[in-house]
């Protein structure tokens, strides 16, 4: 898919998880699908007919292994990041730009115990609890923006 333009492809419909333990430290992954060490929160597409709440419990089930969670607070925007260059027209079968993701700040209820990155729909390696700054350190660059805006959106929430 070399001539695909950017510009004339959409952005995916995903659900972003502002994941926090009782401390207020947030959840990330590290993906088993990058060649180049990639951690993120958990995100995840929104299937047809599936509101972004649905899709956020249901990725975090699919991600990590539960979705023993409560909804602290949505995210009133969409908020987008566009892929870099080499990306576009190699994931997501070349069929979106981007994503434009609906954040979730949600308080996992749980102990660790219970989360389990080893699921039949594993995306994750490793996982760890992190502050927001070191949250935004870690991240691939090209979602540094999207992920400082929506910790920004949730920042009452996390101490």
């Amino acid at each position: 898919m070399a001539n695909v333009k950017r510009e004339d492809l959409p952005y995916r419909a995903a659900a972003g998880m502002v994941v926090l333990n009782r401390e207020g430290l947030i959840f990330v992954g590290k993906r088993i699908d990058q060649s180049q060490e990639a951690w993120q929160m958990p995100q995840g597409g929104i299937d047809d007919g599936e509101d972004a709440r649905t899709a956020a419990l249901r990725e975090l089930e699919e991600e990590i292994g539960t979705r023993n969670v409560t909804l602290l607070r949505e995210h009133p925007d969409w908020l987008l990041y566009d892929l870099p260059p080499h990306l576009v027209g190699n994931v997501w079968q070349g069929k979106y730009r981007g994503q434009r993701l609906k954040w979730m700040a949600l308080r996992f209820l749980g102990d660790d115990r219970e989360i389990n990155v080893a699921t039949p729909h594993a995306e994750f390696s490793e996982w760890k609890w992190l502050k927001s700054t070191e949250v935004l350190q870690l991240v691939v660059p090209f979602k540094r923006e999207v992920y400082a805006k929506a910790l920004a959106a949730f920042a009452d929430l996390i101490p």
